[in-house]
């Protein structure tokens, strides 16, 4: 659940056309950066347990290799679990991860595109947890009103979206330009915007989540942002995500950036080079995350 524009997956943004990348060779990526955000993804489904208390049924709606849909697993031991997602490779992982955590037994799978794959459901859901794959459909509205369609009366939809930009590195880096990662997000809103803006169907919207989750039926019964904090000196874990999502930016807005913060990339990622974070000590993850509730009343 990261907030990196160019591979979301629970753990760093996926891009949201299927045909153009490899899922099993991207998903060991995906399910590390996943296993980082646990702490986060942990204190935000405990503050859910407390707003829909012992579902039935629970779906992971764009679930990756179901990292968060184990933890779900573990949070709600009462429940049955279905991840859903268009990547079979992805939820082969996440079958995998089911039976070593031993809740395979009540975890199953659904393969196929949002919304439209939802209405393969067996029965509504009590619970439909959402995280960052919603942006990824061009009319957020319809598909809003989608995932409110398969909750039960009482249901509650949970949906991941926005927070604040991870950060990794001090504004003074010691070389290049200060301030490299603030200028990295804005190059990533407008990659962003332009990879909503080629969704098809895409319908632009004011990103009011309780508003639109309101016209979708469902009456907002709370937001709140959680924090992955991750403080320098950090864990080789923390630094391979750092050193992955930094390359992806990179490769991705090569064509954007300047000379001189192109150089300022090219020297973070250079393993021989003692300032580069695969070395530095003073290399953390920040990160936040916001969850919007909302529950089905009619």
């Amino acid at each position: 659940m990261a907030h990196n524009h160019h591979a979301d997956r629970h753990g760093g943004h996926r891009h949201h056309d299927h045909t153009d990348i490899d899922w099993s060779e991207m998903a060991p990526l995906l399910e590390a950066q996943a296993e980082l955000f646990t702490p986060l993804c942990e204190h935000a489904l405990a503050w859910l347990a407390k707003r829909q208390t012992e579902p039935g049924l629970i779906v992971d709606a764009g679930s990756g290799p179901g990292v968060v849909a184990c933890l779900l697993a573990d949070t709600f031991p009462g429940a049955r679990i279905v991840a859903v997602d268009g990547s079979g490779p992805l939820l082969e992982r996440a079958r995998a991860r089911a039976e070593r955590l031993g809740v395979a037994d009540r975890f199953g799978t659904l393969t196929g595109e949002l919304p439209g794959v939802l209405d393969d459901l067996d029965y509504p859901a009590d619970l439909l947890w959402a995280s960052r794959s919603l942006h990824h459909l061009g009319d957020q509205r319809a598909a809003l009103a989608a995932f409110a369609a398969r909750l039960t009366h009482g249901g509650t939809l949970a949906l991941q979206e926005g927070g604040l930009p991870a950060r990794f590195l001090p504004r003074d880096l010691g070389f290049g330009r200060p301030g490299l990662q603030a200028r990295l997000d804005v190059l990533e809103e407008e990659w962003f915007a332009a990879m909503r803006a080629d969704l098809p169907g895409s319908v632009a919207e004011a990103e009011d989540w309780p508003a639109l989750l309101t016209a979708a039926g469902l009456r907002p019964t709370g937001t709140r942002t959680f924090l992955l904090d991750l403080p320098a000196p950090t864990t080789d874990r923390a630094r391979a995500y750092v050193v992955a999502s930094l390359t992806r930016t990179r490769d991705a807005l090569a064509d954007h950036l300047d000379a001189d913060d192109r150089a300022t990339l090219d020297r973070l990622l250079d393993p021989d080079d003692k300032a580069s974070v695969h070395h530095r000590p003073d290399v953390f993850v920040l990160a936040a995350q916001t969850v919007y509730t909302a529950v089905r009343t009619r």
